[in-house]
């Protein structure tokens, strides 16, 4: 109906002059009268064609601008010249549609690699505000990346990069949901990402890093310190002798024997501190021998009847007959079971009990799965608090300062007890009630299918 509504419009003006020239006389009345008919089927039949071709014009332009991908096939238009323009707007719109579907392409792209990045990411938009974030941002954080974007050394390197146009970076420490140091870089997107980001920001956890520069630190530190403390006392008795004990031989003897100890303790720190240090060196190297304990646990016990005497302690050995042997590195595992006797003979109470267990284990209770065996010593002293025991491990640390050094402790046993351990593939774990004593417990793996004549 609007077709034929605007051919009769057009149709109108060149009728009526026939129309006028007719009945004025100027043409005869049929003349005339055939030639507005012709016309009027003319412009009719034009029109008709014209709009009805424009009208498809129209809607395959309003699908263009709506971005509707969907490129039908066209009627024919009628007029050539349409037919032309028609044919110019279907490329159009394959194009258009072939532009539109590589850009989704892209972005489909663009989110599969941020999803894939293993450091968390989150991008931005102009607002500043969350776009999305990849799976390693969400599992890191939850529903606390919002918190994280708080931080002020991050808001901070987020403006400036939005400011300046460039790479901005940050330290930062989060508190949520667990306590962690990062690496924050914030990158503006120029052009932006397919979805409006304008920029990306890059989390990356450093953690373990600064708690490895934090033990080294403190390791020297506390090296330095245990060092420093013998020689000082070395050096003062020293300058002792040479001065006002110059000529008081009980004296000189009292000072002697108190050398003697500071020099003894400074060889125990040293001799400590390279069993470590080799102890680190193999710890990626797992050992391969097969080792028997029980005929190695009676052997290194009986190493410690001297001291168990002058304690008035004693030890109760128990190891099956059926024990079966440890994949280990002979050496090192004699060394974990000397570490944990001197700590019991130590630690634990004049004139007590001490115990020593060997048993197999297979997944009971905090043990692996697989085969193994676990060798536990027990003391009756005073028991450790249990705060402390998470740290027993750290190099250096001691729950009694003065009473560790008293008797003679370096820090450093169960550091190289647990190095050991973990080279072993093991497991160390340390059970302590106050004034009930204390159990260290380690994991072994069992041999598989042992030769008795590998046996070491």
């Amino acid at each position: 109906m609007r077709a034929l509504g605007v051919t009769a419009a057009l149709a109108f003006v060149p009728v009526a002059c026939f129309a006028v020239l007719g009945v004025g006389g100027w043409l005869a009345p049929l003349p005339a009268l055939v030639a507005a008919v012709a016309t009027l089927v003319s412009l009719l039949a034009f029109g008709i064609l014209w709009v009805r071709d424009a009208e498809v014009l129209v809607e395959a332009l309003r699908r263009v601008a709506t971005d509707d991908q969907g490129v039908q096939s066209r009627e024919k238009a009628g007029l050539a010249v349409m037919e032309t323009i028609g044919g110019e707007v279907e490329r159009l719109m394959r194009r258009v549609a072939a532009r539109t579907a590589l850009v989704e392409q892209l972005r489909r792209a663009d989110e599969a690699i941020l999803e894939r990045l293993p450091d968390p990411l989150i991008v931005l938009g102009p607002d500043r505000a969350v776009r999305r974030a990849n799976s390693a941002a969400r599992g890191a954080f939850g529903a606390d990346i919002s918190a994280v974007l708080r931080h002020p050394g991050l808001r901070s390197a987020i403006e400036r990069s939005f400011d300046v146009g460039s790479s901005q970076s940050a330290e930062l420490t989060v508190r949520v949901p667990a306590a962690r140091d990062l690496h924050a870089t914030v990158v503006p997107m120029d052009p932006p990402l397919a979805d409006g980001g304008r920029a990306i920001v890059v989390l990356s956890d450093r953690t373990r890093e600064r708690a490895v520069e934090r033990m080294r630190a403190d390791f020297v530190a506390n090296a330095s310190h245990e060092l420093r403390t013998p020689l000082a006392s070395l050096i003062g008795f020293i300058d002792t002798l040479r001065g006002p004990a110059a000529d008081d031989p009980p004296a000189q003897q009292r000072f002697l024997g108190i050398m003697a100890e500071q020099a003894a303790r400074m060889n125990r720190l040293i001799d400590d501190l390279l069993s470590l240090s080799r102890v680190e060196l193999t710890e990626h190297q797992p050992p391969s021998e097969v080792v028997d304990l029980r005929e190695k646990l009676p052997r290194l016990v009986a190493g410690f009847e001297p001291r168990l005497r002058e304690r008035s302690q004693t030890l109760d050995l128990r190891v099956p007959e059926d024990l079966p042997p440890v994949t280990a590195d002979a050496d090192q595992i004699a060394q974990v079971l000397q570490n944990l006797l001197d700590n019991a003979v130590k630690y634990g109470r004049e004139g007590g009990v001490l115990r020593v267990t060997a048993a197999p284990a297979s997944g009971l209770g905090r043990w692996p799965a697989r085969a193994g065996v676990v060798i536990a010593v027990s003391d009756e002293g005073a028991g450790i608090p249990r705060e402390h025991l998470p740290r027993l491990t750290e190099r250096f640390y001691r729950v009694d300062k003065g009473r560790s050094r008293a008797v003679g402790g370096t820090g450093l046993g169960l550091a190289i007890v647990k190095h050991i351990v973990n080279r072993h593939r093991g497991q160390l774990a340390i059970e302590s009630e106050l004034d009930k004593g204390t159990t260290v417990s380690v994991w072994l793996p069992q041999a598989p299918d042992p030769s008795p004549t590998a046996r070491t």
